[in-house]
């Protein structure tokens, strides 16, 4: 199934590209903002934007609004797209050259969204194996990394036990303060550079974040 770029372009772009669709590997898709709504996304890989498409306002307003998705950008600079992932690219364009662009810039935006994980004012960046807030950041260990994921994934209370079972498996060597230990160096650590003693929370019912 192939992916789906979103085309914003001046009209001779958007009639060279129709010319040569059935040569690319993704599908086009021409936004016109009469017709376009948010629900128009959801199979949207990536964006390829225009430099004079972006000079009308409401155009660039639209783009700047979709900084989860990758966004080639044709004659410009990248200072006017907010998109957490953008490549630029000049004319003239070279069939393969733009095919093999397109195709990385999904493939590596894909792996990013992957590695990255929001909670609540943080990142969680499991590429680089770090926790970020604004231009703060800790580096974390494998299990630290872990330990963070499955209190953000089960959004409830789990019990020492359960922490046990998920991330250590009961492993060798793992004795009943394995638990207590990790949590407390990880909240000294956030403690340390974000003055955030709330990170991760307990009460009777067990840990949370």
């Amino acid at each position: 199934m192939k992916n789906n770029l979103l085309v914003l372009g001046t009209k001779n772009l958007n009639k060279s590209l129709q010319e040569i669709k059935e040569y690319l590997d993704f599908s086009l898709v021409f936004f016109n903002k009469d017709n376009f709504t948010v629900n128009n996304l959801t199979n949207i890989s990536a964006i390829l934007a225009h430099n004079e498409a972006l000079n009308i306002n409401e155009n660039l307003i639209f783009i700047n609004n979709l900084i989860d998705k990758p966004v080639l950008l044709l004659e410009g600079e990248s200072t006017y797209i907010n998109s957490n992932f953008t490549e630029k690219m000049n004319f003239p364009l070279i069939l393969s050259e733009f095919n093999i662009k397109i195709t990385n810039l999904i493939i590596s935006n894909k792996f990013i969204r992957n590695s990255l994980i929001k909670i609540n004012d943080y990142i969680m960046d499991k590429n680089e194996k770090k926790l970020k807030k604004k231009k703060l950041f800790i580096l974390l260990t494998e299990r630290e990394i872990q330990l963070i994921e499955l209190l953000h994934n089960e959004k409830k209370p789990l019990s020492k036990n359960d922490i046990l079972k998920k991330v250590w498996k009961y492993s060798e060597g793992v004795d009943t303060h394995t638990v207590e230990t990790h949590i407390y160096r990880l909240r000294k650590k956030i403690f340390h550079k974000f003055q955030d003693d709330n990170f991760i929370t307990n009460s009777k019912n067990g840990y949370l974040i």
